[in-house]
């Protein structure tokens, strides 16, 4: 495993912030929106993030592999063998950065046996940083100052919940009816994670597909401040690199794991 020594975390919130730099500097002019494969939007800021990424992790690791939502895709038979890498959404929330409401994020997280040992959360927008170890506090970095981060326990009704803006199933809106009393509350990409950790939110219900590089580093910073993020057919905390395919199964993020959960998943 490799050694999380301060300079290394500092440098990978270095790198995170000069990614959301180039992604700044596309969101300040015009851009194309180009469809892939899998009908989910690209854009030149993806890209300009994707480089700095892997050039500065390159750098700084040169023995780790990296899996990235913009590079080329790793096969199974080659991820299979991977004690540790770095799994990385360069433009988290591309749909929130072509709508321009601000709710993107640059995630970069240290995969060690399946689990987020090290994750980094950058709201380029605002510039905040989300930053977390496992096993040690997780912060929230504003300018240069942390302010260490603990959900919010109990979770007292009304229970505040993260409704996605674009991605919202039938299926979570029955859990919705289920939960009682709650406000839902919409955020765009990562920063979902981050607000639960801060003890803004108390819960985000994902029943639907998401990709592994969009929740490892949020996950980190989350279980880092108290919360969980949890399979919904297990209730065991996500793992990664387990699989052939890249694609989540059904989750929920609680800040409180007391809540009663199981409960309000549909039948």
């Amino acid at each position: 495993m490799i050694k999380l020594t301060a300079d290394l975390r500092e440098t990978v919130v270095a790198i995170a912030r000069e990614a959301g730099e180039a992604i700044l500097q596309v969101y300040a002019s015009g851009f194309d929106v180009q469809i892939k494969d899998d009908d989910s939007p690209v854009t030149a800021a993806d890209l300009a993030a994707n480089a700095v990424i892997e050039r500065g992790l390159r750098q700084l690791t040169p023995d780790l592999p990296i899996l990235s939502e913009e590079s080329a895709q790793v096969p199974w038979e080659v991820r299979q063998h991977w004690g540790a890498y770095w799994l990385v959404d360069p433009l988290d929330g591309t749909r929130e950065f072509v709508r321009r409401n601000g709710e993107f994020s640059v995630n970069i997280a240290l995969v060690y046996q399946g689990a987020p040992a090290f994750g980094v959360v950058l709201a380029p927008v605002t510039g905040i940083v989300w930053h977390a170890q496992r096993g040690e506090l997780a912060y929230r970095r504003q300018g240069m100052h942390d302010s260490v981060l603990r959900t919010r326990v109990p979770a007292t009704a009304p229970l505040r919940v993260a409704a996605s803006r674009s991605h919202r199933s039938p299926a979570t809106q029955v859990l919705l009816d289920r939960m009682g009393e709650i406000e839902t509350i919409a955020q765009g990409s990562s920063l979902k994670f981050c607000r639960i950790a801060e003890g803004d939110l108390d819960v985000y219900p994902r029943l639907g597909p998401t990709s592994e590089w969009d929740t490892a580093a949020g996950q980190c910073v989350l279980h880092a401040a108290g919360g969980a993020v949890l399979a919904a057919g297990t209730g065991k905390p996500f793992r990664y690199n387990r699989r052939e395919t890249l694609l989540n199964g059904d989750f929920i993020a609680l800040g409180d794991t007391t809540l009663p959960w199981r409960s309000w998943l549909p039948s």
